[in-house]
């Protein structure tokens, strides 16, 4: 009873379960896969982006969702703090752009392999191949108050000297119980590797709170047919804007990919999450600019040179210097200007307007695709349920969450993997 049992072995439970081996206690880690890690070694295309190198602002800078509950996290465990530890453990790490950090090797298997290492050195035992499929509470009194304790109706109102454990439901059946349990369960976005949302399951049957669930960090679906056309065409280096009507929900610049159902890639996943967090009413837009280097009026001089030396060819052969050569049919469809025109006889009208389909090509959004293709979850436990400074309930004593279970959510680049470990740290620390 002694021990403290983690529950869900993805990158919060191991940290959990390395801070609270730390001071010697008993801890048990209960995995319902037969490895550790399962999601873990998916994230970033296998890569595993483990942290962003950013100072504490920029950290703070990308949560979309309750940044003020992981001050506490974030502080005490910090990105640094990762980084050493996967590092002394056998992971070389590095530094890419955007301050991504990465093993060295490019396999997050090496990751999982040395947090595995760690796990093994600090004699935590992991129950593989187990499910939780119940929690619950159960009052207990201390062996000398059960001992003295007078139980006639005139003392009936005394409050028994006691403590809580949490009963722990295996799904053979088994019965385990502790004093401290970390639910690191995570969301339900890649239920293939386990993520199916039984951590919701427990926090709420314990009466706790959980705030709505959507997919978030995920592709999105678009009304425009030409899409399926462009499948598989990625442009880099341009501009996004979400809007919602004229508010504009999320603008930010990087690398994108056309789908058959709409668009996905770096910077459309980070627009999801806005777009899912967001009180929608009327249409969504997602505005791409293809030359978000030029101004509008250095585009307009671009084209009147391009135009010009093009002048005697037919529209549909003069825009090679300008667009992919897949987005160029789509490009001249959607410009309302016949492709057999000769270029000199394009008006100046016809021109601007063509200018400002290339800075602002426009796309309908109707909606994400589902939790299986979301990286993360957005919702969760609600914050207002747990301590921020140590991760434990609220509502019941000895019970802590961690990881992507909670309504914290950030963009990417390694924040969420930070989330993760943060709010780990500080349950196991606590626990």
């Amino acid at each position: 009873m002694d021990q403290i049992i983690v529950i869900g072995g993805g990158a919060a439970g191991m940290m959990a379960a390395l801070a609270a081996a730390e001071d010697g206690k008993q801890v048990l880690l209960i995995e319902r896969n037969e490895k550790l890690g399962k999601k873990l070694f998916i994230t970033g295309k296998g890569r595993c982006n483990v942290t962003n190198a950013c100072d504490m602002e920029g950290l703070f800078a990308n949560i979309c969702n309750n940044e003020k509950f992981l001050y506490s996290a974030f502080y005490t465990y910090d990105n640094h703090a990762v980084m050493e530890l996967l590092e002394k453990a056998g992971c070389p790490l590095k530094i890419e752009r955007g301050d991504r950090v990465f093993p060295v090797s490019d396999h997050s298997s090496d990751v999982i392999g040395a947090l595995t290492r760690e796990l093994q050195k600090r004699k935590v035992q992991i129950l593989y191949n187990t499910r939780v499929v119940d929690i619950g509470t159960e009052e207990m009194l201390y062996p000398e108050a059960e001992a003295s304790c007078d139980t006639s109706p005139s003392k009936a109102g005394n409050k028994r000297p006691g403590y809580k454990i949490i009963n722990v439901t295996l799904d053979n059946g088994r019965i385990l119980s502790a004093k401290s349990v970390i639910v690191c369960t995570g969301g339900k976005s890649y239920p293939t590797t386990g993520s199916t949302g039984d951590g919701y399951i427990f926090a709420e049957s314990t009466g706790h709170r959980l705030t709505d669930r959507k997919p978030a960090l995920v592709p999105l679906n678009c009304q425009e047919s030409w899409c399926k056309e462009l499948m598989g065409l990625s442009l880099r280096n341009v501009s996004l804007c979400l809007k919602n009507g004229k508010k504009e929900l999320y603008s930010g610049f990087g690398e994108m990919l056309f789908t058959h159902f709409g668009i996905t890639g770096p910077l459309v996943l980070s627009a999801s999450s806005y777009y899912m967090k967001a009180k929608k009413s009327g249409d969504t837009y997602a505005y791409i600019d293809l030359k978000p280097a030029l101004s509008p009026e250095q585009l307009d001089k671009r084209l009147l040179r391009d135009f010009e030396e093009n002048k005697n060819k037919q529209f549909r052969n003069s825009l090679a210097g300008l667009f992919p050569g897949r987005l160029i049919p789509v490009m001249i469809d959607l410009s309302g200007i016949l492709p057999e025109k000769k270029v000199n006889e394009i008006t100046k009208e016809e021109r601007q307007r063509f200018g400002q389909l290339i800075k602002n090509l426009p796309l309908k959004v109707i909606g994400t695709r589902d939790f299986a293709e979301a990286i993360i979850t957005q919702g969760g436990v609600s914050v207002k349920d747990v301590n921020p400074s140590t991760m434990e309930s609220k509502k019941v004593s000895g019970l802590f969450f961690a990881g992507e279970v909670l309504d914290v959510d950030a963009m990417t680049g390694g924040f969420n993997l930070q989330i993760a470990w943060s709010t780990g740290y500080l349950a196991g620390k606590n626990a």
